[in-house]
């Protein structure tokens, strides 16, 4: 039909009506969008320039190798090992149960290291790898590498582990690593980025951490490239990271050795440090445990029957462990008796077995008492009596400072756990911690090292040595730092009279090889290596008058934790102090009879530096003495046997 011109001008104006509308909304999108990309691409080039890169380039630490741990000949304590470990990639996984089920008929997952895994992967994006045994064989390595087309996403891989060949004579010193838990991340402020690497690990006690900063060494980087979803398409370039820094111990790994056996089960301790140097040649706590255990985080069952044990094998008690030290603070008493002028080395008290102080009886060890005794008969015999006579004259203030300047009731610098600063109290110290007045009673109990003195093995050999030297020698632990040595820790002369040091040590000197000393029984043949010492035991339990009247109740009959503290502390060759020697057997009994035949033994180990003769023990004891030396030795050799089998 044709439309008359009238028609055809109205349609022609509605059309160009809204092409005009439509082309001028085209041209006003074109010019926004160009105005746009302008802005982008001009004004704000550089910034997404650099968000680019950085979405496209991710950096990634490298884990750097840990320092190693040595004793002071260059025995291995703690070294870094290859290990193998097999991994998953949970996103080329694909179906995660049905590869872990293949996985598992061809190698042996721990339950405890599988739920750990299973763990990461909820939390961590599924690209990440995530570990799920550590430490396994070669063969195990093979299967996976044979069986890879049927195990997507699974790999083992080569890695570095801790692991402590000499086992658990080093536990309570060196310690052990861990993986970071949450509870280390919240202990710092700012931690290094390396603690979030999954299943790295720090030191947790001892030597490893509290030198974790030195051991762990500085971390590498490396740059990827990824893609939009975070994936790593292809390594561009690596820095690698500095090893941590070497350690060496001033302990010697034989002599420790020795020590960990001598001391056997019993739940006991002992020091050996050098006189002139301050090293700590052993430092060892019974019983131990492995060290191995708590590497890749130890499990429940083995956890539990360590601290269920009643003799607390988690514990360095050398250092950890405070105890009344009793006879072997007398010459802490005596010294400061001496120093104030209030006692003369021929003076005499008289012990009568007890002595009456504000209405109370303070009893001796002896029941009958031992007469008249002057200073070295009373070291000697470790009269009691005598000591309160003497402590209540020069007060509690005076042996207070003298047991502080000998190395009691001070915190030791050395790199271990929980170093306890025991106690030697002054007559403020009631009144301050307790609200209550110090009484001259308590001062003759701290007289004997009973109340409130508390001292650990550590610091009595501190003590030791000192009184032995003159010198206020303190503990030293570690011996180089990656071959730079350490400073000796001699100390300067301490400020007392010399005279006074040589009655304290001729009183000791007594102690071990005058036929009425308490540890005559556990003297030194060998005159070149006499040693003087001092016996101590010390109560946890008190003991009613009416006890006394019935009689003592004996330790052997007593149950284990009711029973006496046994302790010891020595220094020798007597002439020429060399090493000082402390021994605390918990709930041992007497002394005499629990710790100084330890003390003996172990002097005498570390002054021939081998398995000592027999000509050097009392003719009476060298068939108990030889069978004794060979049934450590066998023992000794079997765990180094089966140390090694292990590694």
């Amino acid at each position: 039909m044709r439309r008359n011109p009238r028609e055809l001008y109205g349609l022609w104006r509605k059309t160009s009506r809204r092409a005009l509308l439509l082309g001028g909304a085209q041209v006003a999108f074109a010019g926004v969008l160009g105005w746009r990309m302008a802005n982008l691409q001009v004004e704000q080039a550089d910034e997404f320039r650099l968000l680019a890169e950085e979405n496209r380039i991710n950096i990634r630490l490298l884990p750097p190798a840990r320092g190693e741990i040595f004793d002071r000949n260059g025995a291995v304590i703690a070294e870094n090992s290859p290990s193998y470990r097999i991994i998953m990639v949970p996103e080329d996984a694909g179906d995660v149960p049905a590869v872990l089920n293949r996985l598992r008929q061809l190698v042996h997952l721990d339950p405890e290291d599988l739920e750990r895994g299973l763990q990461e992967m909820r939390r961590s994006p599924p690209f990440l790898p995530v570990t799920l045994a550590e430490q396994v064989s070669w063969e195990d390595v093979s299967r996976v590498s044979v069986n890879a087309p049927a195990l997507p996403g699974v790999t083992a891989e080569v890695g570095l582990t801790r692991i402590y060949p000499q086992g658990p004579d080093f536990a309570h010193v060196a310690g052990y690593v861990g993986p970071v838990s949450d509870y280390d991340l919240n202990q710092l402020q700012d931690p290094d980025p390396l603690l979030r690497i999954p299943r790295f690990q720090i030191g947790k006690v001892g030597v490893e951490s509290k030198m974790e900063a030195t051991l762990r060494g500085k971390a590498g980087a490396k740059r990827v490239e990824v893609n939009a979803t975070g994936r790593v398409m292809r390594e561009l370039d690596r820095t690698e990271g500095r090893s941590g820094a070497d350690l060496q111990l001033t302990v010697d790994a034989d002599l420790q050795s020795y020590v960990q056996a001598r001391l056997g089960t019993d739940s006991a301790s002992a020091v050996v440090m050098d006189c002139n140097s301050g090293d700590l040649l052993a430092i060892a706590s019974s019983p131990v445990f492995d060290p191995n255990l708590f590497v890749r985080g130890i499990s429940v069952a083995d956890y539990r029957s360590l601290t269920d044990d009643p003799f607390r094998p988690l514990a360095s008690k050398s250092v950890q462990g405070i105890y009344p030290p009793g006879s072997t603070f007398k010459m802490i008493t005596a010294m400061a008796a001496l120093e104030a002028g209030l006692i003369t080395p021929d003076e005499t008290v008289y012990c009568p077995g007890h002595m009456e102080l504000s209405g109370r009886r303070f009893h001796c060890w002896r029941r009958g008492g031992h007469g008249h005794v002057d200073l070295q008969n009373a070291l000697k015999q470790s009269c009691d009596v005598y000591f309160y006579d003497i402590a209540v004259r020069v007060g509690m203030d005076k042996i207070s400072a003298m047991a502080q300047r000998f190395g009691l009731g001070i915190r030791h610098d050395v790199p271990m756990s929980a170093v306890a600063r025991g106690l030697a109290p002054n007559r403020d110290w009631k009144p301050r911690v307790r609200g209550e007045d110090w009484l001259v009673g308590d001062t003759a109990n701290a007289a004997i090292g009973q109340g409130f003195v508390l001292a650990s093995p550590l610091q009595l050999a501190v003590m030791t040595a000192r009184l032995a030297t003159g010198r206020s020698v303190s503990p030293r632990l570690i011996k180089s730092v990656d071959g730079i040595e350490e400073p000796e820790r001699a100390g300067q002369t301490i400020d007392v009279n010399e005279n006074h040091l040589r009655m304290i040590r001729r009183g000791m000197y007594a102690v071990s090889n005058d036929r009425r000393g308490t540890a005559y029984g556990s003297r030194v043949i060998a005159d070149e290596y006499r040693l003087a010492g001092k016996t101590g035991t010390s109560q946890v339990r008190n003991i009613t008058e009416a006890e006394r009247r019935s009689g003592v109740v004996r330790n052997e009959d007593l149950p284990w934790e009711r029973r006496d503290h046994a302790l010891f502390v020595n220094f020798a060759p007597a002439e020429a102090p060399r090493y000082a020697v402390a021994v605390v057997v918990e709930h041992g009994g007497g002394g005499s009879t629990a710790a100084a035949p330890i003390a003996r033994d172990i002097t005498l180990q570390a002054l021939y530096g081998d398995t000592p003769p027999l000509s050097a023990y009392p003719a009476k004891d060298r068939s108990r003495i030889e069978a004794q030396q060979e049934r450590l030795q066998r023992e000794r050799e079997d765990r180094n046997r089966r140390e090694s089998d292990r590694a």
